[in-house]
Protein backbone atom coordinates (compact mmCIF):
# COMPACT_ATOMS: atom_id res chain seq x y z
CA UNK A 1 0.00 0.00 0.00
CA UNK A 2 1.23 3.50 -0.93
CA UNK A 3 2.39 6.17 1.83
CA UNK A 4 0.59 9.13 1.65
CA UNK A 5 3.17 11.32 2.90
CA UNK A 6 0.78 14.23 2.31
CA UNK A 7 -1.08 12.75 5.46
CA UNK A 8 1.92 11.61 7.09
CA UNK A 9 3.66 14.72 7.58
CA UNK A 10 0.06 16.79 8.22
CA UNK A 11 0.40 17.23 11.93
CA UNK A 12 -2.03 19.86 12.39
CA UNK A 13 -4.79 17.52 10.87
CA UNK A 14 -3.57 14.53 12.36
CA UNK A 15 -3.85 16.58 15.68
CA UNK A 16 -7.04 18.60 15.35
CA UNK A 17 -7.39 19.90 18.88
CA UNK A 18 -3.70 21.90 17.89
CA UNK A 19 -5.15 25.35 18.24
CA UNK A 20 -6.24 24.79 21.84
CA UNK A 21 -2.38 23.50 22.50
CA UNK A 22 -1.00 26.40 20.94
CA UNK A 23 -3.39 28.85 22.98
CA UNK A 24 -2.35 26.91 26.00
CA UNK A 25 1.69 27.15 25.37
CA UNK A 26 1.39 31.04 24.29
CA UNK A 27 -0.55 31.63 28.00
CA UNK A 28 1.55 29.30 29.83
CA UNK A 29 4.64 31.04 28.22
CA UNK A 30 3.94 34.51 28.62
CA UNK A 31 3.16 33.49 32.69
CA UNK A 32 6.48 32.10 32.44
CA UNK A 33 7.56 34.84 31.13
CA UNK A 34 6.30 37.41 33.64
CA UNK A 35 7.35 35.41 36.71
CA UNK A 36 10.46 35.17 35.35
CA UNK A 37 11.24 38.76 34.86
CA UNK A 38 9.61 39.53 38.10
CA UNK A 39 12.26 37.26 39.83
CA UNK A 40 15.00 38.73 37.76
CA UNK A 41 16.02 35.86 35.85
CA UNK A 42 15.31 36.68 32.29
CA UNK A 43 16.96 38.40 29.80
CA UNK A 44 14.66 39.10 26.98
CA UNK A 45 14.43 40.17 23.12
CA UNK A 46 18.66 39.50 23.10
CA UNK A 47 19.44 40.33 19.08
CA UNK A 48 22.02 37.71 17.92
CA UNK A 49 21.39 38.94 14.29
CA UNK A 50 20.52 42.08 12.28
CA UNK A 51 16.78 40.97 11.37
CA UNK A 52 13.94 41.44 14.44
CA UNK A 53 13.38 37.70 14.27
CA UNK A 54 16.89 36.67 15.41
CA UNK A 55 16.25 37.40 18.67
CA UNK A 56 16.40 35.00 22.08
CA UNK A 57 15.14 34.72 25.73
CA UNK A 58 17.42 33.82 28.26
CA UNK A 59 16.03 32.25 31.39
CA UNK A 60 18.34 31.63 34.30
CA UNK A 61 18.19 29.16 37.39
CA UNK A 62 17.76 30.45 40.36
CA UNK A 63 20.41 29.27 41.68
CA UNK A 64 22.32 31.75 39.37
CA UNK A 65 24.78 31.55 36.48
CA UNK A 66 27.76 29.05 36.19
CA UNK A 67 25.97 26.51 35.56
CA UNK A 68 25.05 24.23 32.20
CA UNK A 69 23.21 26.04 29.14
CA UNK A 70 20.55 24.80 26.96
CA UNK A 71 18.77 26.21 23.83
CA UNK A 72 15.56 25.58 22.28
CA UNK A 73 15.02 25.86 19.26
CA UNK A 74 10.91 26.17 18.14
CA UNK A 75 9.23 24.14 15.45
CA UNK A 76 6.56 25.24 12.95
CA UNK A 77 8.11 23.53 9.16
CA UNK A 78 10.84 26.57 9.58
CA UNK A 79 7.92 28.37 8.38
CA UNK A 80 5.57 29.68 11.46
CA UNK A 81 5.43 30.14 14.90
CA UNK A 82 7.44 32.04 17.61
CA UNK A 83 9.48 31.76 20.52
CA UNK A 84 6.94 33.61 22.45
CA UNK A 85 4.82 30.70 22.36
CA UNK A 86 7.81 28.82 24.18
CA UNK A 87 9.41 30.79 26.90
CA UNK A 88 7.35 27.64 29.71
CA UNK A 89 9.60 24.87 27.99
CA UNK A 90 12.41 26.49 30.00
CA UNK A 91 10.45 25.54 33.63
CA UNK A 92 11.89 22.18 33.85
CA UNK A 93 15.49 22.96 32.84
CA UNK A 94 15.31 26.58 34.95
CA UNK A 95 14.15 24.03 37.77
CA UNK A 96 17.60 21.80 37.93
CA UNK A 97 20.15 25.01 37.23
CA UNK A 98 20.22 24.94 33.56
CA UNK A 99 19.73 28.20 31.74
CA UNK A 100 17.89 28.26 28.54
CA UNK A 101 18.13 30.64 25.83
CA UNK A 102 14.60 30.34 23.93
CA UNK A 103 15.03 31.51 19.85
CA UNK A 104 13.58 33.01 17.01
CA UNK A 105 14.73 32.68 13.37
CA UNK A 106 13.30 34.10 10.10
CA UNK A 107 10.89 32.27 8.53
CA UNK A 108 10.49 30.61 4.73
CA UNK A 109 9.67 31.76 2.60
CA UNK A 110 11.65 35.11 3.43
CA UNK A 111 14.57 32.83 3.97
CA UNK A 112 15.63 29.34 2.95
CA UNK A 113 16.32 25.92 5.40
CA UNK A 114 19.73 26.81 4.88
CA UNK A 115 19.49 30.23 5.83
CA UNK A 116 18.01 29.06 9.29
CA UNK A 117 20.65 26.74 9.80
CA UNK A 118 23.11 29.55 9.12
CA UNK A 119 21.09 31.62 12.23
CA UNK A 120 21.10 28.99 14.66
CA UNK A 121 24.68 28.55 14.13
CA UNK A 122 25.16 31.90 14.86
CA UNK A 123 22.72 32.13 17.91
CA UNK A 124 24.89 29.39 19.36
CA UNK A 125 28.07 31.37 18.74
CA UNK A 126 26.12 34.98 20.52
CA UNK A 127 25.62 32.64 23.38
CA UNK A 128 29.24 31.37 23.57
CA UNK A 129 30.80 34.78 23.37
CA UNK A 130 28.21 36.10 25.78
CA UNK A 131 28.52 33.00 28.46
CA UNK A 132 31.72 31.64 27.71
CA UNK A 133 30.31 27.63 27.22
CA UNK A 134 29.51 25.51 25.52
CA UNK A 135 25.57 23.92 25.18
CA UNK A 136 23.43 21.77 24.52
CA UNK A 137 21.11 21.90 21.62
CA UNK A 138 17.22 21.00 22.23
CA UNK A 139 14.48 21.80 19.65
CA UNK A 140 11.16 20.43 18.34
CA UNK A 141 9.49 19.80 14.96
CA UNK A 142 11.80 21.90 13.08
CA UNK A 143 13.91 22.71 15.48
CA UNK A 144 14.82 19.02 16.36
CA UNK A 145 15.83 19.18 12.77
CA UNK A 146 18.31 22.42 13.57
CA UNK A 147 19.35 21.02 16.95
CA UNK A 148 20.82 18.03 15.41
CA UNK A 149 22.05 20.40 12.80
CA UNK A 150 23.94 22.08 15.38
CA UNK A 151 25.69 18.97 16.89
CA UNK A 152 26.98 17.97 13.47
CA UNK A 153 28.80 21.17 12.98
CA UNK A 154 31.73 21.53 12.55
CA UNK A 155 32.50 24.98 14.59
CA UNK A 156 36.06 25.69 13.68
CA UNK A 157 36.05 24.73 9.93
CA UNK A 158 33.33 27.94 10.15
CA UNK A 159 34.56 29.97 13.16
CA UNK A 160 38.18 29.76 13.46
CA UNK A 161 37.98 30.89 16.66
CA UNK A 162 35.10 28.77 18.31
CA UNK A 163 35.73 25.44 20.05
CA UNK A 164 35.08 22.31 18.36
CA UNK A 165 32.81 21.46 21.06
CA UNK A 166 30.77 23.93 21.10
CA UNK A 167 27.68 21.98 21.29
CA UNK A 168 28.50 18.48 21.65
CA UNK A 169 25.24 17.51 22.66
CA UNK A 170 21.59 17.40 21.45
CA UNK A 171 17.74 16.41 22.08
CA UNK A 172 16.06 16.41 18.80
CA UNK A 173 11.75 15.92 19.47
CA UNK A 174 9.97 14.96 16.50
CA UNK A 175 12.30 15.91 14.09
CA UNK A 176 12.89 15.95 10.21
CA UNK A 177 16.41 14.80 9.27
CA UNK A 178 15.96 13.86 5.33
CA UNK A 179 13.99 16.54 3.99
CA UNK A 180 13.77 15.20 0.40
CA UNK A 181 10.24 13.45 1.29
CA UNK A 182 9.52 17.09 1.57
CA UNK A 183 10.18 18.67 -1.91
CA UNK A 184 6.70 17.24 -3.20
CA UNK A 185 4.42 18.04 -0.71
CA UNK A 186 2.77 21.27 0.32
CA UNK A 187 4.99 22.77 3.13
CA UNK A 188 7.54 23.02 0.21
CA UNK A 189 5.53 26.05 -1.14
CA UNK A 190 6.93 28.09 1.51
CA UNK A 191 10.06 25.99 1.75
CA UNK A 192 10.89 26.00 -1.92
CA UNK A 193 13.34 23.24 -1.79
CA UNK A 194 15.10 21.75 -4.38
CA UNK A 195 16.12 17.85 -4.07
CA UNK A 196 19.56 18.93 -4.04
CA UNK A 197 18.59 21.74 -1.51
CA UNK A 198 16.66 19.05 0.40
CA UNK A 199 19.87 16.88 0.64
CA UNK A 200 21.83 19.37 1.86
CA UNK A 201 20.23 20.39 4.54
CA UNK A 202 19.16 16.97 5.80
CA UNK A 203 21.57 15.78 9.03
CA UNK A 204 20.63 12.03 8.03
CA UNK A 205 23.60 12.59 4.94
CA UNK A 206 25.59 14.58 6.86
CA UNK A 207 29.05 12.87 8.15
CA UNK A 208 27.85 11.49 11.64
CA UNK A 209 29.98 14.00 14.20
CA UNK A 210 32.45 11.93 16.54
CA UNK A 211 32.27 11.90 19.73
CA UNK A 212 29.27 13.81 20.26
CA UNK A 213 25.94 12.82 22.05
CA UNK A 214 22.24 12.96 20.40
CA UNK A 215 19.18 11.77 21.89
CA UNK A 216 15.66 11.61 19.33
CA UNK A 217 12.53 11.14 20.80
CA UNK A 218 9.20 10.60 19.40
CA UNK A 219 5.55 10.51 20.44
CA UNK A 220 4.17 6.93 20.19
CA UNK A 221 1.28 8.57 18.83
CA UNK A 222 2.94 10.08 15.77
CA UNK A 223 2.92 9.12 12.30
CA UNK A 224 4.84 6.07 10.96
CA UNK A 225 7.35 8.93 9.00
CA UNK A 226 7.66 10.60 12.12
CA UNK A 227 8.75 7.69 14.17
CA UNK A 228 11.36 6.49 11.18
CA UNK A 229 12.44 9.67 10.82
CA UNK A 230 14.18 9.73 14.43
CA UNK A 231 14.83 5.79 14.16
CA UNK A 232 17.03 6.54 10.78
CA UNK A 233 18.99 9.13 12.40
CA UNK A 234 19.86 7.49 15.53
CA UNK A 235 20.57 4.11 13.10
CA UNK A 236 22.85 6.15 10.63
CA UNK A 237 25.22 8.15 13.39
CA UNK A 238 25.55 5.35 15.65
CA UNK A 239 28.48 4.38 16.56
CA UNK A 240 30.98 7.47 16.00
CA UNK A 241 28.01 9.29 17.88
CA UNK A 242 26.25 8.23 21.46
CA UNK A 243 22.42 8.06 19.98
CA UNK A 244 19.60 6.65 21.65
CA UNK A 245 16.06 6.79 20.20
CA UNK A 246 12.64 6.79 22.55
CA UNK A 247 9.10 7.25 22.12
CA UNK A 248 6.94 9.15 24.73
CA UNK A 249 3.62 6.94 25.07
CA UNK A 250 0.83 8.60 24.71
CA UNK A 251 2.46 11.68 23.14
CA UNK A 252 1.14 13.28 19.86
CA UNK A 253 3.66 15.78 17.62
CA UNK A 254 2.17 18.70 19.68
CA UNK A 255 2.09 17.09 23.33
CA UNK A 256 5.32 15.51 22.94
CA UNK A 257 7.35 18.31 24.15
CA UNK A 258 4.96 19.46 27.26
CA UNK A 259 7.08 17.24 29.95
CA UNK A 260 9.80 20.06 29.22
CA UNK A 261 7.51 21.99 31.37
CA UNK A 262 7.75 19.40 34.21
CA UNK A 263 10.86 19.63 36.51
CA UNK A 264 10.10 15.84 37.59
CA UNK A 265 9.77 14.81 33.99
CA UNK A 266 12.30 11.76 32.99
CA UNK A 267 12.62 14.26 29.84
CA UNK A 268 13.83 16.86 31.94
CA UNK A 269 16.12 14.62 33.49
CA UNK A 270 17.60 13.00 30.36
CA UNK A 271 18.11 16.56 29.10
CA UNK A 272 19.64 17.50 32.79
CA UNK A 273 21.72 14.78 32.51
CA UNK A 274 23.36 15.83 29.35
CA UNK A 275 23.86 19.53 29.87
CA UNK A 276 25.78 18.66 32.79
CA UNK A 277 27.96 16.54 31.13
CA UNK A 278 28.81 18.90 28.19
CA UNK A 279 29.70 21.43 31.08
CA UNK A 280 31.79 18.68 32.48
Amino acid sequence: MAIDYEAEYNNRARVPEHPEIFARWTRDAEFYRADSLKAGRADLELAYGDTPRQYLDLFHPAAGDGGPLALFIHGGWWRSLDPSMFSHMARGMNAHGVAVAVLGYDLCPNVTVADIIEQIRRACLFLWQRLNRPLLACGHSAGGHLAAAMVATDWPALYPKAPAGLVPSGYAISGVFDLTVLVTLSPNQDMRLTQEDARKASPLFWPPPAGRTLDVTVGAQESSEFRRQSQALAKAWQGPVQTCYEEIAGANHFTVVDPLTDPQSAMVARIVELAQQVKA
